[in-house]
């Protein structure tokens, strides 16, 4: 770079706008200044209006304090030309600007723009309510050192976004006046007049992504091609009608693939068509992954398996892990009472290996006589998870445990370890932990996928989920806000308090508390304990099969009985007098199938029953049921043969019954042909495992 084009203040030659400002130069004065050395410098002040940029400043002024400065040593490099001094009256120290910024030094971007020495600087505190204390930055997401320094700041109102003080300053200078505000909460106001006290310069502008000319523009254009094999428009693939046979129909999945209705055979008001890719990457094996989710599910708790190949479970999965575990064992010398120090204690150890297996002794004489070796170890295993369930890091009621947020926990690292041993657990045969709740599990492993937490996913008998439930049980709008008053302090934490004008903000105002309750201000944990399950590959299993691992970690539901089962359809009956006499008969059979199934009167259960009629639960409407007619055959005679097993149509939902004429035939013919389809559907799932896991 040329001499010319160094910093007439601080002699620099940087040029990064978003932490010296931009690089201004008045070749007529023979004069090039940082924006932010103009800005610090102690003896040039803006004479002229706020519009009017370096113009507003005395070029004699700018000449003058370079000579000054040239007589002043920098603190820092011990270079002449020092221009920023603190601002306290009693500090002597003086710096180039850049120097200060890297050494803790810090401007402030408003009013006289003063600049303070790290000794003098102002600084932010953890407040009583900041109890998160987050390892990842909230702008670029690399890891920080929870302490707050003139390098590491936090949001004030939130508490919960902490950042690199350079990477707020270049969100800084990309997002303006305008749009720079808090990345979790999304509070302005607050932010910026804390930013601006802590050194941080905001541009009065509009956000670069802003500035740039049709920046968006490739967002308003859509596909208009048609990809069909043989496309039938005489006017060519990239012509599209407004309406009719030749309009371009769009992939209702990617968007990015198109068709005319003509050319893809669609119907001349359909709007619904999906491009062969997708099509291919959402079916699996003729089944939707729901679909298959619902197949893994209802497989493992199917009780009347005639082949253990038929069985999938979570512990098989688990059980594919275990090779993992190598020699030599690592002895671990446990008190009952003690289970969970002793975990911790051994992931402690200097250079502990978690592939290797365990042997367990015990210290105590209350231990049951006569167990060793691999029971031994079962017996560790099961008082460390009992333990684990009443550990610190937990609350609410038993088998439904969320995390609870714990500062001293959080210092241990204890989320990690905790995490760490429920894994060491599972994959050495310990039980399954069967506490977590719901809400837990879904903020963990992201299932089930799309849906809301509410209310009652929050630990009861909290003094946060009191004031949210007091909130949302508010009858008025006044109501409301005395309520909201009350509880000030939180909902500024939260980033929630803000005005409320009518009682229709209710709704968004709780769910907005519910989400910082069990997500936003526990972002830290849910990491950690994340990371500490992780170990030896169980959160990636979990993840690949959610569905067949839920009640693993979760209480398991209710088992579904015959009259369970049978409130999952809804009988629907014909109006012919004579046909309803015989499906009358037909329902009676359906209710003495079902008692037959859970009973263990018959050859499948109603578990393969439900696989049948692809996973019917009690999530979603429920199904109808009806009857088979028989068939129409050659001259219009009626035939039985077509009508003798049932059907299941899944378009409609539908469960058709066979119009038997007694029990044995309807019997006889329903565990045919739901063992046919079962015999299918395990085969079906044994390549989906392959699939997944590259061996069957």
């Amino acid at each position: 770079m040329k001499a010319e084009e160094a910093c007439t203040l601080c002699r620099s030659s940087e040029d990064d706008a978003a932490f010296l400002g931009e690089k201004i130069k008045l070749e007529e004065h023979k004069l090039c200044v940082h924006y932010f050395c103009l800005l610090t410098s102690c003896g040039v002040y803006q004479r002229g209006e706020e519009d009017e940029g370096i113009l507003g400043f005395l070029i004699d002024d700018i000449k003058q304090e370079t000579r000054r400065s040239s007589r002043l040593t920098c603190c820092l490099c011990k270079e002449k030309g020092a221009c920023v001094g603190c601002n306290v009256p009693s500090c002597r120290k003086v710096a180039h600007f850049p120097c200060a910024r890297k050494h803790g030094f810090i401007s402030q971007f408003t009013g006289l723009f003063p600049s303070f020495c790290p000794d003098h600087s102002p600084s932010q505190s953890v407040s009583g309510l900041d109890l998160s204390l987050p390892q990842s930055c909230s702008v670029c997401l690399d890891s920080i050192t929870p302490v707050l320094s003139s390098s590491i700041l936090k949001c004030p109102c939130c508490h919960a976004s902490w950042f690199h003080r350079d990477c707020v300053q270049r969100q800084a200078h990309s997002a303006g006046l305008f749009f720079f505000r808090c990345t979790l909460c999304n509070n302005k106001e607050l932010f910026q007049e804390e930013m601006l006290r802590m050194g941080i310069y905001i541009p009065e502008r509009d956000a670069s992504w802003e500035l740039e000319s049709n920046a968006f523009s490739e967002l308003l254009e859509v596909y208009q091609s048609c990809d069909a094999l043989s496309c039938l428009c005489d006017t060519g693939r990239t012509y599209s009608a407004k309406s009719g046979w030749f309009t371009v129909i769009r992939c209702q999945l990617c968007g990015s693939r198109g068709t005319h209705r003509k050319c893809s055979g669609l119907k001349l008001d359909s709007r619904d068509w999906s491009c062969s890719d997708c099509t291919g990457a959402t079916a699996t094996h003729g089944y939707s992954h729901s679909f298959v989710d619902s197949l893994i599910n209802l497989c493992s708790f199917s009780n009347n398996m005639s082949s253990p190949d038929r069985c999938v479970s979570p512990e098989h999965l688990l059980q594919s892990l275990v090779p993992k575990l190598l020699p030599p064992e690592v002895h671990v010398e446990v008190s009952s009472e003690q289970a969970l120090k002793a975990g911790l204690d051994l992931l402690r150890r200097p250079g502990f290996d978690p592939t290797h297996l365990l042997s367990v002794s015990f210290t105590d004489t209350t231990f049951p006589k006569g167990l060793w070796g691999r029971e031994a170890r079962q017996h560790f295993l099961d008082l460390l998870t009992s333990q684990i369930q009443e550990c610190e890091v937990f609350e609410g009621p038993i088998r439904a445990k969320n995390l609870r947020l714990d500062p001293q926990a959080l210092h241990d690292d204890l989320y990690f370890d905790v995490g760490c041993l429920l894994s060491l657990s599972l994959v050495h045969g310990g039980p399954p932990p069967s506490f977590f709740s719901r809400a837990l599990y879904q903020t963990l492993f992201n299932h089930p996928t799309n849906q809301r937490l509410t209310l009652d996913h929050m630990t009861p008998d909290t003094l946060i989920t009191r004031q949210v439930t007091r909130m949302a049980m508010a009858s008025s709008v006044e109501e409301l806000r005395s309520l909201m008053e009350q509880s000030q302090d939180f909902l500024e934490l939260a980033g929630c308090n803000r005005p409320i004008s009518s009682l229709d903000q209710r709704e968004a105002l709780v769910q907005d508390l519910v989400n910082f309750t069990l997500i936003t201000r526990m972002q830290l944990p849910l990491h950690r304990f994340r990371e500490g399950l992780q170990t030896l590959g169980v959160f990636n299993q979990v993840q690949l099969f959610p569905l067949l691992f839920l009640e693993l970690f979760c209480e398991p539901w209710e088992r579904l009985g015959a009259q369970g089962v049978a409130q999952l359809f809804t009988l629907t009956f014909s109006q012919q007098e004579q046909q309803l006499r015989e499906e009358t008969h037909v329902a009676t059979y359906w209710r003495r199938f079902l008692h037959d199934c859970e009973g263990g009167c018959s050859s499948v259960s109603l578990h393969d029953l439900l696989l049948f009629t692809e996973g019917v639960d009690d999530l979603r409407p429920p199904a109808l049921l009806s009857f088979r007619p028989p068939a129409c055959g050659p001259g219009g005679v009626l035939s039985r043969c077509d009508g003798l097993f049932p059907q299941w149509q899944s378009d409609g939902r539908r469960l058709l019954l066979p119009l038997s004429s007694s029990y044995r035939h309807f019997k006889s013919s329903m565990e045919q042909v739901v063992s046919n389809r079962l015999v299918s559907v395990m085969k079906g799932i044994k390549m989906f495992f392959f699939f997944f896991n590259g061996n069957s």
